[in-house]
């Protein structure tokens, strides 16, 4: 696909991704989105072949590109199961804990009892870089890196929890931490550091095993 494809399919995707994250799945339709990217809708039928198509094209876009960085961290035989980890939780932090539609849209979608293909489609996709963070966890076990007994689900959990916790519930959140989790400088300077310190710092104590200190400092 040459660069104006390219263009042009990111383009639509950035618009439908905000159309989505204000009108819900339900709410929005091809033609809005088609209108307010400046497409057609033959353009767009070209590129996604349907709403369903689109819907899971955004999440297929964002979601690709941390697995990719996963995997890579996976496969870095220099470093070692925790450094796994550690470069993880900094770029998870980083990439997810953002004021911006994708990720109202992926709570929007997610706390619905909604069933069928689409769904399906998106827990697939979703599921895919819990399988990829869970080889990082298994490596640490079967090197002895990691406790035995560590609940690797658990950890998973706690690590995407937090982060939802924190993002989706931003008023509840902003009076418990003391400042505005919705304010961009905000998430930068304050936010960030401190789910990073925090993860890392709650993980290091529940992973490693007892004969591995030197990843403790």
């Amino acid at each position: 696909m040459d660069k104006d494809k390219i263009d042009k399919k990111d383009h639509i995707l950035d618009v439908a991704e905000r159309v989505f994250s204000q009108l819900g799945f339900d709410g929005a339709s091809t033609r809005t989105i088609s209108g307010e990217a400046g497409v057609n809708m033959a353009m767009l039928n070209y590129y996604f072949g349907s709403k369903e198509g689109l819907f899971l094209a955004i999440f297929d876009r964002k979601i690709t590109s941390m697995r990719t960085f996963l995997q890579n961290i996976a496969n870095d035989e220099s470093l070692n199961a925790w450094e796994k980890m550690n470069t993880y939780i900094d770029m998870y932090a980083d990439k997810v804990v953002v004021n911006n539609c994708f990720q109202k849209l992926l709570y929007q979608e997610m706390a619905k009892t909604r069933k069928g293909d689409l769904m399906d489609s998106i827990i697939g996709i979703l599921m895919a870089n819990a399988m990829e963070l869970r080889k990082i966890l298994q490596e640490g076990i079967d090197k002895g890196q990691f406790n035995k007994d560590a609940d690797m689900d658990m950890v998973i959990a706690t690590l995407y929890g937090t982060k939802n916790y924190i993002i989706n519930t931003p008023q509840i959140t902003s009076a418990l931490l003391g400042y505005d989790v919705q304010d961009d400088m905000v998430i930068e300077e304050k936010l960030k550091p401190r789910i990073k310190n925090y993860i890392k710092n709650l993980l290091k104590a529940y992973l490693l095993a007892e004969n591995h200190t030197e990843f403790k400092n």
